[in-house]
């Protein structure tokens, strides 16, 4: 196999990303459909019985625990050790408010919800970046069935459950930075796909990356 010298070099960055996500993704369906959970076939389950201080089973905590390891991993990697991108700045922010929704979910039970957005991403982040076949399940996972079954669930069935409930437009306010971030994605995506159709790329390029003549004048 003979890589050009800037594949190569992104090869340990994609091949963890790989691993990982097909991990999580693995772990990810394992709870949401082959567990008692109902989470993903009733999202507001996620609140019935809500209580402070309630306890986490170990199955969800180990989900937390992998997840916060690979996103505080992911800001200090984004930062200094990936190939910097277009939207390289985009995504410290996404590890930064993932890992703040992560954290303060875990704090105040909220596991499900944010087991099922973790999911969702990565059942879309598991397809190769920069095939044309990411716009379906980008769009399908995180555009459609995310705020289908995560955003509703917060921001409706949440206070239906738990009338009270602490920080219900902090956690939604994270939700909704989330989803914007998932737009502004897609669209990469379909600049991409315009490019092909339109035969401006004859070549398969990440659109997100600068190319040689912006790295020169910067």
């Amino acid at each position: 196999c003979h890589l050009q010298p800037k594949d190569a070099a992104k090869m340990p960055e994609s091949a963890w990303k790989l691993f990982f996500y097909s991990l999580s993704w693995s772990y990810g369906i394992y709870l949401l459909f082959f567990t008692d959970y109902p989470f993903f076939y009733d999202p507001p389950s996620v609140f019935y019985g809500w209580q402070k201080g309630m306890e986490v089973p170990r199955d969800i905590a180990l989900a937390y625990l992998l997840q916060c390891s690979f996103y505080w991993h992911s800001i200090y990697a984004t930062a200094y050790m990936d190939t910097w991108r277009k939207d390289s700045v985009v995504m410290l922010l996404h590890h930064i408010v993932t890992l703040t929704l992560l954290a303060s979910s875990y704090a105040f039970r909220l596991r499900g919800a944010e087991q099922g957005y973790r999911c969702l991403r990565n059942l879309s982040s598991s397809f190769p970046l920069l095939s044309l076949s990411l716009a379906l399940p980008l769009f399908w996972f995180r555009l459609y069935w995310f705020p289908l079954k995560v955003l509703y669930a917060t921001c409706c069935s949440s206070l239906q459950a738990v009338p009270n409930i602490p920080f219900y437009f902090f956690f939604n306010a994270l939700l909704l930075v989330l989803t914007l971030m998932n737009i502004y994605w897609f669209l990469y995506i379909v600049l991409f796909v315009a490019k092909v159709l339109m035969g401006q790329m004859q070549e398969v390029n990440d659109v997100r990356e600068y190319d040689v003549e912006e790295s020169r004048r910067s």
